[in-house]
This record gives C-alpha cells, sequence and structure tokens, in this order.
C-alpha cells in the first residue's frame, strides 16, 4: 500500500512539473451560456414543474501546456424555481476540468474544440423543507469554438456544444 501512495505522488508531481515547465500564457475567461445540460436532464432530484433556468454564468483560468492545447479549471452557477402554490428554488453550481484543443489558427480566428469533466451541485431550497444538496456528474462538450484576439490582452469567444456551460456560449478572455 505504501508504495502505490508513493508511486500515485511521483505520477502527480511528474505531471504537475510537466505542466508547469510547458505552461507558458495564462488566461481568464468569463461567458455566458444559454441552455444548460441542468435544463435538459434530470439533475432536480425528481422535482415536478422546474422552470428553465435562466442560463449559466461561467468563470475559468486556462493554462498552456502545449502548442495547441489549454487545460483548466472553471466553475459554472444557475439557478432556477419551480412553478406552483409551493415555489421553490434550485442552484446549480458545477466545477469541472477543461481541455481546449485549437486545431485551426489565421491572423483573425482560432477554432477549436472542448471537453470538460467534473461535479455538479444541486443545491435544493424546497419551501417548507430542510434544504439539500444533490450531486451529478457535470460534463461539457464543444466541437465548435471560435475565438477572435481583439488585443493582447483580450479575446472574444463564441462556442457551440452541449453540457453545464451551456448549448450556446459567449465570453471574454483576458490572457496573462
Amino acid at each position: 500500500m505504501k508504495s502505490f501512495k508513493t508511486l500515485i505522488a511521483a505520477a502527480v508531481l511528474g505531471i504537475s512539473s510537466v505542466f508547469s515547465m510547458n505552461a507558458q500564457k495564462a488566461e481568464l475567461a468569463v461567458s455566458y451560456g444559454a441552455y444548460t445540460q441542468m435544463d435538459a436532464t434530470d439533475m432536480k432530484d425528481g422535482w415536478d414543474h422546474v422552470n428553465n433556468a435562466w442560463g449559466a454564468l461561467n468563470a475559468g483560468l486556462n493554462f498552456r501546456v502545449a502548442r495547441n492545447l489549454w487545460i483548466g479549471p472553471s466553475y459554472t452557477f444557475s439557478s432556477t424555481t419551480t412553478k406552483g402554490p409551493h415555489h421553490s428554488n434550485i442552484a446549480y453550481h458545477a466545477v469541472m476540468l477543461n481541455g481546449r484543443y485549437h486545431y485551426y489558427s489565421n491572423s483573425i480566428v482560432s477554432l477549436y474544440g472542448k471537453l470538460g469533466l467534473g461535479v455538479e451541485f444541486s443545491y435544493m431550497q424546497p419551501r417548507g423543507g430542510d434544504s439539500y444538496t444533490k450531486s451529478y456528474c457535470a460534463f461539457q462538450i464543444v466541437p465548435l469554438g471560435a475565438q477572435v484576439d481583439i488585443n493582447r490582452q483580450w479575446a472574444m469567444f463564441g462556442e457551440l456544444g452541449f453540457g453545464a456551460q451551456g448549448l450556446v456560449q459567449v465570453g471574454f478572455k483576458l490572457k496573462f
């Protein structure tokens, strides 16, 4: 058991040192996404009469680990309510690790694909009852993303895909 723990620690240390050596750039991304995974799938603990959420606010920190590859964590927030006499609230919190690969670039635009995987916490707030949290698998699949640099520090982007961050996502990136 001790050798297994040592092996895992060595693997984590090796991977993190490779990422830190190759991390040449970083960026902060903020965006709005419409029609999320939480609306399309039952991430509501079976509650009935749930309204569609207003969308999702997303924030992520990405690190360049190779020429065309970016990896980083993200956080997503969304919320909704229920219809009827027992008006209740649900708050969605998703934390994911995302990978993005740029497959085409020219002087104007860069096209990329993105995958994200993590966990989503549905904070259930029933009227007249105790609040509780349910967790679900969160994901984001983006076959088509486009980024346009505004200047050396700022870029705007749009993505078409499906998952916790939204079916259609638009936002800005601050590069540092």
